[in-house]
C-alpha cells in the first residue's frame, strides 16, 4: 500500500551539467530533460549575479556551482574562480542546512571533480561543522590508470557515465535524502570545439544520463512511496561568437535554465525573473528545511514552490534615498522593511542589527527609503519580509 501524501518521505536530487546555455537545450533533442520539465517546467534562469551590480559573479564553473549550493552570489560566498581558495563558510550549502536539521538523514555527492565535495561542500572540514557526506563517488579524474587521459578528453565521458551509473545505483538501492550529481563532459567539448557536432553530441549524451538518473528515481518512488523532486541546471552558458569560452557577462554566458518536475510551481517560477540561487530555497521548501530569520535575510534566492510574498526586488540609490520596488505574490497582507548598517553575518557569521523602517501593503510594490536618517556607512543591508519569504538588497558605497 502506498504511503499517504502526508506521510511520504521527501527526497531530492539536483543535477548540474557543465556549460550548456539555454539556447542549446532548446534546439537539441533532449527528451529526458523535456520529460522532467513536462511534469513541472523548463524555467529560464540566469547565472552571474546581476550585471554591473554589487553581486555580479564570474560565469565560471566553481562560482556557478556555489551559487546553486549556497543560494547566494559571489559577493557573499567568495568563490570567484576554480581555485576555491577561501570560500566563506558562513554561508552554508543546502547540505549543511539539511544536515543541521536532520542529522540522521543521508546525503550523497556524485561528481567527476573531487573539489565539489571536499572544498565547496567542505566534507569533514571544521569550518563546515565537520559535515559528513554519507554517499560519495568522485575523484575519478585522478585515477589515470583506469581512466587514462587522452587529448580528446573522451576519458571524461567515461567518468561521467561511471558517475551516472553509481548515482543511479545508489538512488535505487539506498535512496539518499538529498543528492548532487555533477556531469562535466559537455564543458570539455565546448572548450575544445565550440558550437559544433561534438559539443551537441555531448549535450545529448548528458540528457541520456539524466534520463538514467530519472529512471532510478521513478523506480525508487514506485517501490518506496517516497516523494522525490529532480532539479537540473547548468553552471554557465557560452560565448556567443564561438561557444568555446565563458566567464564574462554576455547574455549567452549568463544564460542558464532550471528543469524540474516539482509541481505545482508558484507565480514567481511562472512570471518572475528566476536565477540559479532559487534552487536552494526550492530544495529547502520541498525537504522541510527551516531557516532562521537571519539566514533568510541573507539568501538571494526565492523558492519556486510554495507561497511567495515578494520577489524580483529592485533598489535604486540616488541622493540619499533608495527607491524600492518589488513584485507581489499575494493581494493581501503587509511586508516589513528594515535596514542594517553592519555586515556581521558575512564577516563572522553573527547577526546584524536591523532597524525597523516601515510596514506597507505587500501589493503596493514600492517604498521610498530615506538613508539620511541613518548613520553614514559603507554598506546598508535592506530587507523586505513578507509572510512567506524574505528578500534583500545591499547598497554598497564604494570608496
Amino acid at each position: 500500500m502506498a504511503l499517504s501524501v502526508n506521510a511520504q518521505k521527501k527526497k531530492a536530487v539536483f543535477i548540474i551539467i557543465d556549460g550548456v546555455s539555454k539556447d542549446v537545450i532548446e534546439k537539441l533533442q533532449t527528451p529526458n530533460i523535456d520529460a522532467i520539465a513536462k511534469e513541472g517546467m523548463l524555467i529560464s534562469a540566469y547565472q552571474g549575479g546581476e550585471r554591473g551590480e554589487y553581486n555580479q559573479t564570474p560565469t565560471i564553473s566553481a562560482p556557478g556551482y556555489t551559487n546553486v549550493l549556497t543560494g547566494v552570489w559571489f559577493n557573499k560566498h567568495n568563490v570567484p574562480d576554480n581555485s576555491i581558495k577561501a570560500p566563506n563558510y558562513f554561508y552554508p550549502t543546502i547540505f549543511r542546512f539539511f544536515k543541521a536539521q536532520y542529522p540522521e538523514k543521508k546525503i550523497g555527492i556524485f561528481s567527476s571533480w573531487e573539489d565539489n565535495r571536499t572544498k565547496l561542500v567542505g566534507d569533514g572540514l571544521p569550518q563546515t561543522g565537520n559535515i559528513t557526506v554519507d554517499y560519495k563517488f568522485d575523484g575519478l579524474e585522478l585515477d589515470t590508470i583506469k581512466y587514462p587521459h587522452d587529448k580528446g578528453r573522451q576519458f571524461m565521458a567515461k567518468i561521467d557515465q561511471a558517475v551516472t551509473d553509481e548515482a543511479s545505483r545508489c538512488i535505487r538501492e539506498n535512496g539518499p535524502d538529498l543528492s548532487w550529481v555533477y556531469l562535466e563532459f559537455t564543458d570539455d567539448m565546448g572548450h575544445a570545439f565550440g558550437d559544433s557536432k561534438p559539443y551537441n553530441d555531448a549535450v545529448m549524451a548528458a540528457d541520456q544520463r539524466i534520463g538514467q538518473i530519472r529512471e532510478a528515481v521513478k523506480e525508487r518512488e514506485k517501490q518506496s512511496g517516497e516523494d522525490w523532486i529532480i532539479v537540473v541546471t547548468t553552471d554557465h552558458g557560452r560565448d556567443a561568437q564561438t561557444g568555446r569560452n565563458h566567464g564574462g557577462q554576455s547574455d549567452r554566458e549568463r544564460s542558464s535554465w532550471i528543469a524540474t518536475d516539482a509541481s505545482p510551481l508558484n507565480i514567481y517560477a511562472q512570471k518572475g525573473k528566476a536565477s540559479v540561487v532559487d534552487i536552494l530555497p526550492t530544495l529547502a521548501k520541498h525537504l522541510g528545511v527551516s531557516l532562521s530569520d537571519n539566514q533568510k535575510r541573507e539568501l538571494d534566492g526565492v523558492s519556486l514552490i510554495g507561497k511567495v510574498s515578494v520577489y524580483n526586488v529592485k533598489a535604486v540609490h540616488t541622493k540619499g534615498k533608495v527607491d524600492l520596488t518589488w513584485m507581489s505574490g499575494e493581494d493581501k497582507g503587509k511586508v516589513r522593511i528594515s535596514i542594517a548598517a553592519t555586515n556581521n553575518y558575512k564577516q563572522n557569521g553573527s547577526d546584524d542589527a536591523y532597524h525597523f523602517v516601515a510596514e506597507v501593503p505587500v501589493n503596493k510594490g514600492s517604498f521610498e527609503l530615506n538613508l539620511t536618517q541613518f548613520p553614514e556607512s559603507e554598506i546598508y543591508k535592506i530587507i523586505i519580509e513578507g509572510q512567506h519569504n524574505t528578500v534583500n538588497r545591499w547598497i554598497v558605497n564604494k570608496k
